[in-house]
């Protein structure tokens, strides 16, 4: 069995921690590719089979180049850690890591069963019976990963996957936070994530927003939006903008449907309380709380994993060409130029990117923070700014590729990150940005209605008067 090193808190001292999914010495071309399944800000989740067994897996692959520029090595190894030591039905299982001079790679169970996301979307919304199964499986998995001393932060259905039985499944952690010692490993990140915005506009808690310290209540709010979504088929906030977006979730603005059960009203109500420690969950009797709710009743929390769940609605023949175009060929290999570490500008980071191994928490802390350290030097540079533009315009183009047109959900994520990364660039506030983007769209909307052309920028005086 492959061990790791852990820092302690002093990062004086470090200890190891037997790893249940060891590193193994594959390279891509041991595996047979097949769908796109998922994509992030650095990395993509594809669906793989290993050519020697037959085996499939959700093989998740990350751009070395990101993580050690955008300084995110030690989260990448917490994610490693918690996925190799979490030990759930309701959690994603992680079967063996790899890598190669421009990749990492995660060999992840594959849920069959797609996104509870897909689900909505298929059926426009659950019945009660749905949600209430669904509901439960989630607060049973937040239950663990609350006495394990995790917080997820970003629990949404698109996170949220189904096996070919239709159990759920917990997925990426790479957002997560530790309360305490995990498994022998206390945390050695700056905890810089902590008042910021971390997680996705529609399921974000107010206090985040606020900026303050996040705690197991971030993941119980997103509880309640997610329940909500899946009685109603749509998120409680949801606006044309991540700005409007936050402000309904600071006002606390949504609207209970009549057609909702009053255990689902009381419950939803609950779970969306301002005060963090006010819901079900969060407060000193814990998940008991929850659980005793009416909304559950009936739920034999003992056999729950047992239990048959609910059919899974089939992908559309629109879908299934979708999803049958993402790839030029079954036996396709990794196509090399989806490596941002290709892009020029990277030859100072070649040294760095061979070095980097997410199985030694100690390994690269120095070459990481060199890495930040040279950023904030060049932050002036004209040129950073084009290598983010240059960076998304390249990530754009690849899903374009791979999906045969962009979804605007995809669009939704790309243009997201864009907007991140402009935030760290120039330190902004991810809020104050999202407020003038809001501001520019109310001009462009205004401009236009008055049937004049953009043929050149308006006079200050006149943007005042259309926005103001």
């Amino acid at each position: 069995m492959e061990t790791g090193k852990a820092d302690t808190s002093s990062g004086k001292s470090s200890q190891k921690i037997p790893f249940r999914a060891p590193q193994e010495p594959f390279t891509a071309k041991d595996f047979v590719y097949g769908k796109l399944l998922g994509l992030g800000s650095y990395s993509k989740v594809i669906r793989a089979t290993k050519k020697d067994t037959g085996v499939t897996y959700a093989l998740k692959i990350m751009d070395k180049l990101h993580i050690v520029k955008e300084n995110k090595t030690a989260y990448v190894k917490l994610e490693r850690v918690i996925l190799d030591q979490l030990d759930h039905p309701g959690v994603v299982k992680l079967f063996f890591t790899f890598q190669d001079a421009h990749y990492l790679y995660m060999g992840l169970e594959c849920c069959e069963g797609g996104e509870l996301f897909d689900q909505i979307q298929r059926k426009k919304s659950l019945s009660l019976n749905e949600a209430r199964f669904y509901a439960s499986e989630l607060v049973e998995v937040m239950e663990y990963l609350h006495g394990q001393g995790l917080i997820h932060r970003d629990l949404k259905p698109e996170n949220l996957l189904l096996t070919k039985d239709g159990h759920l499944k917990v997925a990426d952690f790479g957002s997560a936070k530790t309360m305490r010692s995990f498994n022998g490993l206390v945390q050695n990140v700056k905890d810089d994530k902590s008042g910021a915005l971390v997680g996705t506009a529609e399921y974000v808690s107010p206090e985040v927003l606020d900026g303050h310290p996040v705690t197991t209540g971030a993941d119980l709010w997103a509880f309640g939006c997610i329940l909500y979504q899946m009685l109603v088929g749509r998120p409680p906030f949801k606006c044309a903008t991540e700005y409007l977006t936050f402000q309904k979730v600071m006002a606390r603005d949504f609207i209970l449907p009549d057609f909702l059960s009053p255990e689902a009203k009381d419950l939803i109500n609950k779970l969306l309380d301002m005060d963090p420690s006010k819901r079900p969950g969060a407060d000193p009797n814990g998940f008991a709380t929850l659980k005793a709710h009416p909304f559950f009743q009936g739920i034999q929390w003992s056999e729950l994993w047992k239990l048959p769940a609910p059919p899974i609605a089939l992908p559309s023949d629109s879908e299934s060409t979708e999803d049958e175009g993402t790839g030029d060929d079954e036996d396709e290999e990794l196509d090399p130029d989806w490596a941002f570490a290709h892009l020029g500008g990277t030859d100072k980071l070649v040294n760095k990117l061979s070095n980097l191994d997410v199985n030694d928490s100690q390994a690269s802390s120095n070459q990481t923070s060199c890495a930040s350290a040279g950023r904030s030097k060049n932050s002036a540079d004209p040129s950073q700014g084009f290598r983010v533009h240059a960076r998304t315009s390249f990530h754009d183009k690849r899903v374009s590729h791979e999906k045969g047109s962009i979804s605007s959900k995809d669009n939704s994520k790309c243009r997201c990150w864009f907007l991140k990364a402009i935030c760290s660039r120039f330190r902004l506030r991810f809020m104050q940005l999202c407020q003038l983007e809001h501001i520019a769209l109310k001009m462009k909307e205004a401009w236009l209605g008055s049937g004049r052309m953009l043929l050149k920028q308006p006079k200050e005086d006149e943007i005042l008067g259309m926005v103001l």
